[in-house]
């Protein structure tokens, strides 16, 4: 009798995947939006390649998703990495496009939020990312949030990051998560990570040291009935860090050109990013790959840790 999930209407699930499913292994969720936006051909197929070795190494099996022919690709293969790395014009996907998109039939890359939809169904309960949304600055009057924050209160998917990038608002960011019961959690760390830099000057909410009591941690939260997910934080290593002075005064500087030229909304953010890697000149990209691998790394330990919690103490 095949699983309930490979017969799912909306999921292809890699045969790698559904068997780890099926024998209560852990898995890792990975956006594809990585292949589609991020390096140019062939380092971002090579890039996602490197993600999953991660994850492997952290002893649990990826599962990088996307959407085709109307369904989620939960698992693609090495074949499809390639198809979406080398093909022009897939879209962007986010939560709020899925049913669009999914109906039309097309390609589409998930972003964290899309993705965060797809492990839920698939039962996935981590997804790995370098960076989530956040609140954007200026937010007071734009009201720019990425779906990302209101994902996280719908899906019951723990997400395993560095933080979210210093171009956002982070303490309004930090603020939204906690009015909104997103449990908050660093790994070996005090402060809350701002992606290149290992912190942003803010403090975590909560601080935890080993992959068990993390474990424990996520399972309590859905065990209470809390509708979403948790957000799990680990510092870039120090090595390949950014100073956080020089990426404020990059930012700084950035915002008022922005602000001059008439840039705002989502060009706004990749304005900013593409400032602070000309300014950087090139450090920022061995940062991302950094974030990237350590993340991934870190996720498939804790899905590791998760997985065997659940085996010890779940009734069979």
């Amino acid at each position: 009798m095949p699983h309930a999930l490979r017969t799912h209407p909306l999921l292809v699930l890699g045969e790698e995947v559904a068997d780890a499913l099926d024998d209560g292994k852990p898995v890792v969720a990975l956006e594809s939006n990585v292949i589609t936006h991020g390096l140019e051909y062939p380092h971002n197929v090579a890039t996602a390649h490197k993600v999953e070795d991660a994850v492997r190494a952290g002893g649990a099996v990826p599962a990088t998703i996307g959407v085709e022919k109307g369904r989620f690709l939960v698992g693609m293969t090495a074949a499809d990495i390639e198809r979406f790395g080398t093909t022009s014009g897939i879209p962007k996907v986010s939560s709020r496009d899925l049913p669009i998109i999914l109906a039309k039939g097309g390609l589409g890359a998930t972003t964290v939020a899309s993705s965060l939809v797809a492990a839920e169904l698939a039962n996935i309960p981590f997804f790995a990312s370098a960076g989530i949304g956040g609140v954007h600055r200026g937010a007071e009057t734009s009201m720019d949030i990425s779906s990302d924050l209101i994902q996280f209160t719908r899906s019951k998917v723990a997400v395993v990051c560095a933080g979210a990038k210093s171009i956002l608002d982070l303490p309004l960011t930090l603020e939204f998560l906690e009015t909104h019961c997103v449990p908050v959690i660093s790994y070996k760390s005090d402060d809350f990570p701002a992606f290149y830099c290992v912190s942003s000057g803010l403090r975590s909410p909560h601080r935890l040291d080993d992959e068990a009591t993390i474990a424990r941690a996520v399972e309590r939260h859905w065990a209470l009935g809390q509708p979403g997910g948790l957000l799990i934080t680990q510092p870039i290593r120090a090595e390949d860090a950014i100073d956080p002075h020089e990426v404020d005064a990059v930012m700084e500087r950035a915002m008022l050109a922005a602000e001059h030229e008439g840039i705002r909304g989502n060009a706004l953010t990749k304005y900013l990013m593409r400032a602070v890697d000309k300014a950087t000149s090139g450090r920022s990209a061995k940062a991302n790959m950094s974030v990237l691998i350590g993340t991934a790394e870190l996720a498939g330990r804790l899905a590791t840790a998760h997985a065997l919690y659940r085996r010890e103490t779940l009734p069979h």
